[in-house]
């Protein structure tokens, strides 16, 4: 494939930072490397609780083997415990037409189809190169369709791989424009290692729109090397309309040594101010990544749940005393 250069344009407008859906994926990406497990019904509450307070959407879980990804292996008794309404703003790691298969029939409608753009970490993380994916890819848009479902185009390793290194833009944008996308309705830009910086994900997210063909673009990122919301607003302001955080800053992928955990959706919160977002939904918030991280035995990776629980007490965002 050529190399199409990526231009330094921008959208004629920066999109709203209201308007951005914010996806907490604690319960996916965020458990793959922890020790601790959570229950099936502590995930089911987690699931509750952070839609209640108005999270828009939630990755909840994954097809992959359960040898491979232990903590996720109720993912489908997870979807059986909750509703249609609840289920339809939940979203599910895929890999094949038959973990579509496989998970509509326990009732998912959302289903982010993964692959990773250098065919190197493809075949360490899925275990067949990019080109075997994507020629299944329409395969799986139609077992979607068959029951209503969307699916996402999630593209790994945008920018750089654990095994060869830098990523070619020319690539990437190669992929979206790709036609056996069509029928998917997002396209997931994801920072797996953490490595990017805010110029180069601009850029990349502005060039996306137009291969992109109207599907929203998803920035998921990384807080290896603390750009995490730095990287997120630059997304959002080239267009991105879905942005992805994980609970805590909880994550990191098992064939992507060195990957820290996905930028803390507390942090991401508190710097885009949502409109379901005010400090006591923030509160709440905070005290449930404490209560999930305590259950995990992990460390909260966020430093806007540091600052609610610091002393800036006429600050509306720190936590009242007990």
């Amino acid at each position: 494939m050529t190399s199409q250069p990526v231009g330094s344009a921008r959208p004629t407008s920066a999109a709203s930072t209201n308007a951005v859906s914010v996806r907490d994926v604690a319960l996916r990406d965020g458990l793959q490397l922890t020790e601790g497990r959570l229950s099936t019904t502590a995930k089911v509450e987690l699931v509750r609780t952070l839609l209640r307070l108005g999270v828009p959407e939630l990755e909840v879980g994954s097809m992959a083997r359960p040898d491979l990804v232990p903590a996720l292996a109720d993912t489908l008794d997870v979807i059986a415990a909750l509703d249609e309404a609840e289920r339809d703003r939940c979203w599910v790691w895929v890999a094949t037409p038959g973990h579509v298969r496989r998970a509509a029939d326990a009732g998912v409608r959302r289903f982010q189809y993964c692959l990773s753009v250098t065919d190197e970490h493809n075949r360490a993380n899925i275990g067949r190169d990019a080109e075997t994916s994507m020629a299944a890819l329409p395969g799986a848009v139609e077992a979607a369709a068959a029951v209503g479902g969307t699916v996402q185009l999630c593209l790994a390793t945008t920018f750089t791989c654990p095994i060869t290194g830098p990523v070619d833009p020319g690539r990437v944008l190669g992929l979206i424009a790709d036609p056996r996308g069509e029928g998917t309705a997002d396209v997931v830009l994801a920072d797996t290692l953490g490595q990017a910086h805010p110029r180069q994900v601009a850029d990349l997210v502005a060039a996306a729109i137009e291969p992109a063909g109207g599907r929203r673009l998803v920035f998921h990122g990384h807080d290896t090397w603390g750009m995490g919301v730095a990287n997120t607003l630059a997304a959002v302001a080239a267009g991105a309309g879905m942005v992805d955080a994980a609970l805590g800053g909880l994550g990191g992928c098992p064939f992507a040594p060195g990957a820290s955990g996905n930028t803390a959706t507390e942090d991401v919160v508190f710097a885009l101010r949502p409109d379901w977002l005010g400090p006591d939904q923030f509160h709440e918030l905070v005290r449930t990544g404490d209560r999930m991280l305590t259950r995990l035995g992990e460390r909260s990776r966020s430093r806007a749940s540091a600052g609610a629980h610091g002393d800036g007490r006429e600050f509306a965002w720190t936590l009242p005393r007990a």
